[in-house]
């Protein structure tokens, strides 16, 4: 309920202005409330009690509210740049319900990083005997590679790109880690190799040593 405070002055009040009269009203006002909180502690049980959730200002239009009671929201609206490969190690698996439609096309990828969602990748780009002996590749390491993620879906849809080996050996885990991370581990190309010195073994020559600080 809206309180109302009538203040009373005299010739003294007038003297000191307007502004004497508002500190007096905003004294009264904190005196009031601090009154009324003592009356409803003293009110025990039949006195209304505050909870965490009434402690905020009770404010119809949420644009009143002070910033530290309003929680900023924001939604994506473009993706400027990709920066994970969309690639992942991980292991493949046959899916649980066999009666379903989505088993006759579909295998289950589980990447080993847990942030990287599972993954539905086609039966055809799994091995041949794969469906026969599945368990003949539960610790064969694949690389899969996510194409597409739909909205009403929990999981990715992706294809197999190739087979790293055994996992737990030092080469296939480390060429998944380098495809995961985009890193180009191919070859040299000719034309690359053709920059190196070709009469071996190459020594710095002495003119080369006099220009250059012996560090050695």
């Amino acid at each position: 309920p809206d309180v109302i405070i009538e203040a009373q002055f005299d010739d003294n009040d007038a003297e000191h202005g307007q502004d004497h009269l508002q500190d007096m009203l905003t004294d009264d006002i904190k005196k009031l409330s601090l009154d009324t909180g003592e009356k409803g502690k003293a009110a025990g049980i039949t006195g209304v009690q505050r909870t965490k959730q009434d402690d905020g200002p009770k404010v119809n239009d949420p644009r009143l509210l002070p910033d530290e009671f309003l929680q900023r929201t924001a939604k994506v609206v473009y993706i400027l740049e990709k920066k994970h490969s969309r690639a992942a190690t991980g292991f493949i698996k046959l899916l649980a319900d066999r009666n379903s439609e989505l088993f006759k096309r579909c295998a289950m990828f589980s990447p080993v990083d847990h942030r990287v969602p599972r993954v539905y990748v086609p039966l055809a780009d799994c091995p041949a005997d794969f469906v026969s002996k599945p368990e003949a590749y539960s610790q064969m390491l694949f690389i899969c590679r996510i194409v597409d993620w739909k909205e009403d879906s929990n999981f990715a849809s992706g294809q197999l790109c190739k087979s790293l080996g055994q996992a737990g050996e030092i080469e296939p885990e480390s060429e998944g880690i380098l495809t995961e991370y985009g890193v180009d581990f191919s070859d040299f190309s000719p034309e690359v190799l053709e920059c190196l010195p070709q009469n071996l073994p190459w020594v710095i020559s002495p003119g080369e040593l006099a220009k250059r600080r012996d560090l050695r």
